[in-house]
């Protein structure tokens, strides 16, 4: 049996190419927050994923070198927020580092638990968190939404290839 030519390409697993093939992968748009001691943070995310409905399980990655993980790390609580098409500003300053993320720009607010919630998002969620599970450079935090508001209006804002897109028909 011969390679086919899809397959004579095939590199071994790097972290270049685990980050090309993810590139290929268009992902949904979240920020999540948390606070501590009046210190709000916040960070832009595409590995948010819907873990179970019953109960209402969420998870998310964070790199332990991120500037908002010595928060998450000791967080009960944290803020789930879908951006829309619309935010794409928004979603870019939570991912820079080093950016002012809850100054004049950002329209948030302190909601239930003391989680910063973001204004205009077409969901948000709070979630309390039930777990923070080691992988690799990463944790996986595991939260059960505990209350939360899905009647924002618009279309989801989507990351792929490196870049910010939207939903076409």
């Amino acid at each position: 049996m011969t390679a086919s030519p899809e397959l004579r390409t095939a590199q071994t697993a790097s972290p270049e190419l685990f980050k090309s093939v993810f590139r290929q992968h268009a992902a949904g748009v979240a920020v999540i927050t948390a606070q501590r001691g009046g210190r709000p943070v916040g960070f832009t995310a595409t590995s948010l994923n819907s873990v179970a409905a019953e109960p209402p399980l969420i998870s998310f990655g964070i790199g332990t070198g991120s500037s908002s993980w010595p928060v998450v790390a000791e967080a009960e609580h944290i803020g789930v927020h879908i951006l829309g098409e619309h935010q794409q500003d928004l979603a870019a300053t939570f991912a820079r580092s080093g950016a002012d993320r809850f100054g004049p720009a950002t329209d948030w607010r302190s909601g239930p638990e003391g989680v910063p919630v973001l204004d205009g998002v077409l969901a948000w969620l709070v979630c309390k968190v039930v777990a923070r599970i080691p992988a690799g450079d990463h944790r996986i935090v595991l939260g059960q939404a505990v209350v939360g508001d899905p009647a924002g209006a618009g279309r989801p804002l989507l990351y792929h290839q490196g870049r910010f897109n939207a939903l076409r028909d």
